[in-house]
């Protein structure tokens, strides 16, 4: 098991004080840096910044952030969600770090998709059925990781086929 222990820091972002979102830093005793190419390849969504030592990645409408000893995850509701998310977050890790013989590691670093390139192949008509207020808006919030590619409906069309199978190479994990 590579992560057995660590300590809850639970804040507001400091980019938003007052925020009812919680931001979560779990303060790790063993050093991870040796697991990130191997969570860059099984996380095919993941950015790694091998140089740094920084692998971010949306899982559920929250970004994770993990550094050698540090895993931040943010968009929580509170402490008790905040434990639950970060616990889930370690299983993860600790069981691809278990697997890792299977595993070829991965030092590639992707680059996100900018909001305009994802914007370009959405149907567009700001038709609301996401339930955001137009197409540009999901797609920045679909950048972020804060929604999911099913939330359009009418890329289920098969008028959107091909803009539907980009954005899933895009967003392979971004089913809902």
């Amino acid at each position: 098991m590579l992560i057995d222990a660590y300590d809850l820091e639970v804040s507001s972002p400091p980019c938003e004080p007052g925020s009812e979102r919680w931001s979560a830093f779990a303060h790790l005793q063993q050093d991870i840096s040796a697991a990130l190419p191997y969570l860059n390849a099984v996380w095919p969504d993941a950015i790694y910044d091998q140089p740094a030592h920084i692998l971010t990645v949306a899982r559920g409408g929250r970004r994770y952030t993990l550094r050698p000893l540090e895993i931040a995850a943010s968009n929580l509701e509170d402490r008790e969600q905040a434990q639950q998310v970060v616990d889930q977050m370690v299983g993860e890790i600790n069981d691809i770090w278990e697997r890792r013989g299977s595993i070829t590691p991965n030092a590639e670093k992707r680059r996100r998709p900018t909001v305009l390139e994802v914007y370009k192949l959405l149907p567009g008509g700001n038709c609301k059925q996401c339930g955001e207020a137009t197409c540009f808006v999901f797609a920045s919030k679909l950048v972020a990781g804060q929604t999911h590619l099913v939330r359009c409906t009418r890329l289920l069309g098969p008028d959107f086929a091909q803009q539907r199978d980009s954005l899933h190479r895009m967003f392979p994990s971004s089913d809902g």
